[in-house]
């Protein structure tokens, strides 16, 4: 018989995972126990917590052939948004925290990020390539409002003529449409907006503080008329749950602006899988079981296969029925297509105070 959850020591209300699995890492485990005496709605409701870490690096490099980028930056650890299926999730156990509600609640933000990007574009060494950002966590999560360290290394990015591609949920981005414009109109941006489902209700429900699939579609067409270049994303397909507004979504963000898309299937690595099991027991029941059939189908019998090549697009006769109407309604709809290349000819260290004036 599977494990329950352990029990909450908080009330979680517009929180995705419904408890914190353990550390991987740690020796020993704590775990909450019910004496009682207490009843739920007198929990305390959790908070969101943020602390700094001063970033030695902040250029993570990939060697992944499934990837078309070797390079990117994470402004942040952990993030907001929630999403219960979210691949990063167990990346927070090497913080030594729970991908669960810690995942969603106990944050690292790195406020020198644009500082120390600026350091190591400087090096003389640095040859640019595109630099791929909201890959692990969003950096257009809710903290950023307040926080701004995104936009601090996107300046960076723009005074260095460096090109950059980045991939959000978050509706804030817009703020930044300022520095985006610009350097979109000399070749050195690209955007993906990622939208799981139209339907409000599912959205809320497997995506708690994510801006509503409307919301977000408002601001492909905001990024467009701002001749920034969208690709709309579907990513990831829920089968079984979300995968009939596969077309449905593509002619949205087509209708919105975007100009290509791309969609990737749910993959649940390590503690990912039983949250979302759990998430589709509370929340879906009646078809949990038909869910998880579908994906472990996706992955070769198992929740997840991590083999490069497949972990992304599936394998058997479901994932090419996929890919096939992916394929066929792209094509229909003019998405199907790659963004333009970035310029990396632009780049140039900024003048600093101090340096020699060039002769010509």
């Amino acid at each position: 018989m599977q494990d329950l959850p352990p029990k909450k020591p908080h009330r979680t209300p517009g929180r995705a995972a419904g408890y914190d699995p353990a550390v991987r890492f740690d020796r020993f485990q704590n775990e909450a126990i019910d004496d009682g005496w207490g009843r739920a709605d007198e929990l305390p409701v959790l908070r969101t917590e943020v602390r700094d870490e001063r970033a030695r690096t902040v250029i993570t490099k990939n060697s992944s052939p499934d990837l078309s980028f070797d390079r990117s930056i994470n402004p942040y650890r952990g993030c907001e948004h929630g999403c219960i299926y979210c691949f990063a999730r167990p990346s927070h156990a090497f913080l030594g925290m729970s991908p669960g509600l810690d995942f969603e609640t106990r944050l690292i933000a790195r406020p020198n990020a644009g500082a120390q990007l600026a350091r190591e574009l400087s090096t003389p060494r640095y040859v640019p390539k595109i630099i791929a950002i909201g890959t692990n966590t969003d950096a257009y999560q809710p903290v950023e409002k307040k926080r701004e360290i995104m936009r601090d290394v996107l300046q960076v990015l723009s005074d260095f003529n460096h090109p950059v591609g980045i991939v959000t949920k978050g509706t804030l981005i817009a703020r930044d449409i300022d520095l985006l414009a610009p350097m979109a109109a000399r070749g050195l941006v690209r955007i993906g907006v990622s939208i799981t489902t139209l339907d409000p209700k599912i959205a809320r429900l497997m995506e708690p503080r994510v801006p509503t699939p409307q919301a977000r579609l408002k601001l492909v067409k905001t990024l467009t008329d701002a001749g920034i270049p969208v690709r709309i994303m579907v990513s990831p397909v829920v089968p079984a749950l979300t995968d009939h507004e596969l077309e449905a979504i593509l002619l949205a963000g087509r209708d919105a602006g975007a100009v290509a898309a791309s969609s990737i299937v749910l993959r649940l690595p390590r503690e990912v899988a039983p949250l979302f099991r759990d998430w589709l027991e509370t929340h879906f029941s009646d078809r949990a079981a038909r869910i998880m059939g579908r994906v472990r189908e996706l992955h070769g019998g198992r929740d997840y296969d991590p083999e490069f090549g497949k972990r992304m697009v599936g394998q058997g006769v479901w994932a090419e029925l996929l890919q096939q109407r992916f394929r066929k309604a792209a094509r229909k709809l003019g998405l199907d297509r790659s963004l333009p290349l970035l310029r990396t000819d632009l780049f140039c260290k900024p003048p600093q105070c101090g340096d020699q004036l060039n002769l010509f």
